[in-house]
């Protein structure tokens, strides 16, 4: 029953949509416009991103905008839990659904697609200033404001589900650099154990291609549970054809229904 309960509550919840602008944009032929600047000439990220499709939808190809990625060859590609060092799987196997942190309404510390603007969803929304870049998510009522104007990190932060980030310019490229965080979260959720420590890791790249693309690239290190870190899979997002993002409430109800299944299935009740 792994992912089952916890995907269908957050897709009974979401409203799904079609990538429709995009798909007009492959049919005509037409190049895309460049990437907006703002007034300091960086590259402006803002705008609300997805894969073309919401959870339950599909994309302007046909594409599953949920599915694993995979690597050239066709492989599924590494994930974080993967790469977990032998004491790290063997803690692994005595977790399960049950376990989610994400049953509680708890953030994952990157997010279910390996995007960390999605968190538990599939959708989320950047608004850049001259000193933040704010990301948002529909789920969770998740939110992270990212310095961008050369501050140091903060000090005396107390850690938190989604770390503590600044940010840098690498030309036309916005890293993201994460630290601080709890060890309380997972990687995932949706049932997939992901557990991670307090010395996680994350460095975020941001590249808007043109005015509908953006690209991320990121690695996460956790030298107390991986043998290496973790290059997670290029991912490309598309600009979606609303401008803004939904609220959508978590409920710890489907905690309950997860733990009786749980017991149901292990001949406990």
């Amino acid at each position: 029953m792994k992912r089952s309960i916890l995907t269908a509550a957050v897709a009974a919840t979401l409203v799904w949509f079609t990538a429709g602008p995009t798909r007009l944009a492959a049919q005509s032929g037409s190049a895309p416009a460049p990437a907006p600047r703002t007034a300091d000439g960086h590259p402006d990220l803002s705008g609300v991103w997805w894969r073309g499709a919401d959870v339950g939808g599909r994309t302007a190809s046909g594409a599953n905008p949920i599915a694993p990625a995979r690597g050239r060859d066709g492989a599924p590609a590494p994930t974080f839990t993967s790469l977990y060092t032998p004491a790290a799987m063997a803690k692994a196997k005595t977790l399960s659904d049950k376990d989610d942190p994400a049953l509680g309404c708890t953030n994952t510390a990157f997010g279910t697609l390996n995007v960390s603007l999605f968190d538990v969803g599939a959708v989320g929304q950047i608004v850049q200033t001259p000193k933040f870049l704010i990301m948002l998510t529909e789920t969770y009522n998740s939110f992270q404001i990212i310095p961008i104007d050369g501050r140091p990190r903060r000090d005396a932060v107390p850690p938190s589900n989604r770390g503590d980030a600044i940010g840098h310019w690498e030309g036309d490229t916005l890293v993201v650099d994460k630290t601080n965080f709890t060890d309380t979260s997972w990687i995932y959720a949706e049932g997939r154990v992901s557990f991670h420590s307090d010395a996680l890791h994350v460095v975020e790249r941001y590249h808007r291609v043109n005015a509908n693309t953006l690209e991320i690239e990121a690695t996460l290190d956790d030298p107390k549970v991986l043998t290496k870190p973790w290059a997670v899979p290029k991912q490309t997002l598309v600009l979606a054809p609303f401008d803004q993002i939904m609220e959508l409430a978590c409920s710890n109800e489907t905690q309950s229904l997860v733990e009786g299944a749980a017991k149901a299935a292990s001949g406990k009740n």
